[in-house]
């Protein structure tokens, strides 16, 4: 099968490689869409250690089933599905709390970690005519649902996870640190929960008039003076109820923490830099509750069904659609932070 493949460090090749086998509780799908990740353009280069070559990456994706293991049940040859992109175990304590995205020993489709120096997992991905996946992951597609709208569920409930972990109440105020695609499906998602006002901010005029279209009540670029007193401006003097950090980097983090009232939550759902600093004595002083997202935890069905629904536009975030063979030169204008690119969609 065609695969493409991170050979080095920035450096793709489309490979003949074999065809995925199946453990007898997998199946095998044949890809017909999948998206490139944020996290898989940050990995190219190495700076996240989570892509270590040789790797075929990709997670987030949706397919037709081609093959059943021997002990799956409910699920056929020819159903249209997608898949979570975490792969756990279910006996594992954490799963069995409900908490699977934490689950030990978990891993992540088309993610690879290990080195000589340091121990880890790698499981081939989905940029791929194939790829292998545990039936308990698989979710089936809506008929209505195309699968390049399929390949887009995954940072869909990566968006409302977050905001399940928020304390959201009706009319509330929200500050979405960066307007990218997650940050414009939490926009979506908050609109959804019933915030009265969603303040994005961002660089980028274009992605603040996008996240203006999809739901925020304002933006504001954050090149632009005194970023908290505009917010609490809009916040009758106190700052938003609640923040969320899109990004994964130090400046955005604090603005995160500077833009909220005391007693806020902050969430947390970039994970680039491995550490930022953060304002202590405010977190302290304001009794700030800082609050990591990781992940989805059970959040596909209602991805999947808001999607079906029109509740959730994920085509505007969609910048293209390109035969697998282009996805090398897709990955470079991507990496170089191409003006207007958010979201590429890979066809196998």
């Amino acid at each position: 099968m065609k695969a493409l493949v991170l050979t080095e460090y920035n450096h793709f090749e489309l490979q003949d490689v074999a065809k995925p086998t199946i453990n007898p509780n997998e199946v095998l799908v044949r890809v017909q869409a999948v998206g490139i990740c944020g996290s898989d353009v940050h990995g190219m280069d190495g700076s996240t250690g989570r892509r270590v070559p040789p790797i075929v990456m990709g997670h987030e994706a949706s397919g037709i089933i081609a093959e059943v293991g021997s002990d799956v049940k409910d699920w056929a040859t020819g159903d249209r599905v997608t898949f979570d992109s975490t792969v756990y175990a279910l006996d594992d304590w954490y799963s069995r709390r409900g908490m699977y995205n934490l689950s030990d020993g978990r891993e992540v489709v088309g993610v690879s970690t290990g080195t000589p120096e340091r121990p880890g997992f790698k499981r081939q991905g989905a940029f791929a005519e194939y790829v292998s996946v545990p039936q308990h992951i698989l979710y089936a597609i809506p008929e209505n649902v195309t699968f390049t709208q399929a390949a887009l569920v995954e940072p869909v409930a990566v968006a409302l996870h977050a905001v399940s972990l928020t304390p959201v109440q009706i009319n509330d105020s929200a500050v979405v640190v960066g307007s990218g695609m997650i940050g414009l499906f939490v926009i979506q998602a908050l609109k959804l929960a019933g915030c009265g006002t969603i303040i994005a901010i961002d660089l980028d005029d274009d992605r603040l008039a996008l996240a203006t279209k999809l739901g925020a009540t304002h933006s504001i670029n954050a090149r632009s003076a005194d970023v908290a007193q505009q917010v609490q401006a809009l916040t009758h003097g106190r700052g938003a109820d609640v923040s969320f950090e899109v990004v994964g980097a130090g400046p955005t983090v604090k603005t995160a923490i500077d833009c909220v009232r005391k007693g806020a939550t902050v969430t947390l759902v970039g994970n680039l830099a491995p550490t930022v600093e953060i304002p202590l004595q405010a977190v302290v002083t304001q009794q700030l509750r800082l609050q990591g997202s990781c992940a989805i935890n059970g959040e596909y069905e209602a991805a999947l069904a808001l999607i079906s629904s029109g509740r959730i536009n994920v085509e505007a975030i969609l910048s293209a659609e390109v035969p697998l063979s282009e996805g090398a030169d897709w990955f470079k204008r991507l990496y170089e932070k191409e003006k207007g690119l958010i979201k590429v969609v890979l066809k196998p």
